[in-house]
């Protein structure tokens, strides 16, 4: 017989993790199920990646969070199955837990390669604490190689997807050549080392306003990064990119932003799905045909504003998504109706490079950029990190890397390795 829980939530992310702390505060019966023991800070990733911080300043354990909560329980399990008419789930080993009131889905995405032959296979998506660990592991082993190098070997990095995180991406990387590698590494390598960012639109950062647009890419170029926009990869090989307009670009790293799709449990649960396989959510955030009882949040799902306009995959859509969703289910226990979602819009920011970013804030967009724009973009994100020491960390990290052009955080293994425990812990939620 299945164990049964007031809620279950699947996924440690930022909407599960504030649905499940407002739970707790109420005293809601909560399984809080994720793959990993620990919430990661995913907007970090790429400061992970190239060592402008470590693992724990951007990932929390989970139950240090829910340590004050004694109403939640956090298992640590892969979920494999979930069935939304029984709102139940199955572990990876067979077990089986019912939720009486309410099931809330909110077990993230992963990177959509959009069937692009050699992909999958040869990109490095920046999805999680793993995939940045890798992807810093193998950075590190291409600059020692090129260094090592006799013949003069180059470095070549090209990032696929011009939104926020390609930007930021390109943007750090370029950064640790310009600043880190002269000082790493002699001979010149910080001369033979190069990154492009591509992608099929004809601009960066989609959904922001053309002057941010305009700005991040000349602050890119700036900073030495190549842009090709406006053609489509048609493949991804281990030596480069072939493009739709018959381009090729060499590259010996290529770091997929492309975008995000759902994941396999989402699209084995039966529940309809829409644009990028995510679940087409009511107002209210529930998954149309199930009483009412199931949430669907994060990047999991597609949510719309009060003008019927679809929010982007953010971490503050997650964050209040997740509250809104425990709210209504509070509101369902007490015989109370449920509300729509009411999204607090604060706007969009973009880290360019160091000194450099771009803040359109609240909803009337109000433009930021510069010097300014990197302030507001610290202290938004040093203000979302969860934990206290966390921000202590992350604090430190950035006051010391801004100030000595160092970086003071190592990677530990071969990016063969972390590709092997990413294949072990790849998340069914």
């Amino acid at each position: 017989m299945a164990e049964t829980y007031e809620v279950i939530v699947v996924g440690g992310g930022f909407a599960g993790i504030e649905a499940a702390k407002k739970l707790g505060r109420a005293g809601v019966r909560t399984l809080l199920v994720d793959v990993h023991g620990y919430h990661q800070f995913q907007p970090l990733l790429y400061q992970l990646a190239t060592a402008q911080i470590g693992v724990s300043e951007l990932a929390r354990p989970l139950r240090s969070i829910f340590r004050n909560q004694p109403s939640v329980r956090v298992l640590t399990a892969r979920v494999s199955a979930v069935d939304p008419e029984r709102r139940s789930i199955t572990l990876s080993d067979g077990t089986v837990y019912e939720a009486d009131d309410a099931l809330i889905v909110a077990c993230g995405a992963e990177a959509n390669f959009f069937n692009t032959p050699g992909a999958r296979e040869n990109a490095y998506p920046l999805y999680s604490a793993t995939d940045a660990t890798r992807l810093g592991s193998e950075l590190v082993a291409l600059l020692d190689q090129a260094d090592k190098d006799t013949g003069q070997k180059s470095m070549n990095v090209a990032v696929v997807g011009a939104g926020p995180t390609g930007v930021e991406t390109a943007g750090a990387i370029a950064d640790a050549i310009n600043y880190v590698v002269p000082k790493l590494f002699a001979g010149g390598l910080a001369k033979r080392c190069s990154v492009a960012l591509v992608d099929m639109v004809d601009r960066t950062l989609g959904g922001f306003s053309e002057k941010s647009q305009a700005y991040a890419a000349s602050r890119l170029v700036e900073r030495g990064v190549r842009l090709k926009l406006g053609s489509a990869v048609t493949e991804v090989r281990k030596d480069g990119l072939s493009f739709a307009d018959g381009a090729t670009m060499d590259a010996d790293l290529v770091i997929w932003a492309g975008g995000l799709k759902a994941g396999p449990l989402l699209r084995e649960s039966g529940m309809p799905q829409g644009r990028g396989g995510r679940v087409d959510v009511g107002k209210d955030l529930t998954a149309p045909g199930y009483d009412g009882r199931v949430y669907v949040l994060g990047d999991a799902a597609n949510i719309t504003d009060d003008r019927d306009e679809r929010l982007p995959q953010l971490g503050s859509v997650a964050k209040q998504s997740g509250a809104w969703a425990a709210r209504n289910i509070l509101a369902q226990r007490a015989g109370r109706p449920t509300e729509p979602f009411g999204y607090k819009d604060r706007g969009y920011m973009a880290m360019i490079g160091r000194g450099s970013a771009v803040a359109e804030l609240g909803r009337s967009r109000r433009l930021v950029r510069g010097p300014a724009a990197f302030m507001v973009w610290l202290a938004v994100h040093l203000a979302l990190l969860s934990g206290a020491s966390q921000k202590a960390r992350a604090l430190v990290s950035w006051i010391f890397t801004y100030l000595s052009h160092t970086r003071q955080h190592v990677f530990v293994g071969s990016p063969e390795q972390a590709a092997v425990e990413e294949g072990a812990d790849r998340p069914a939620a």
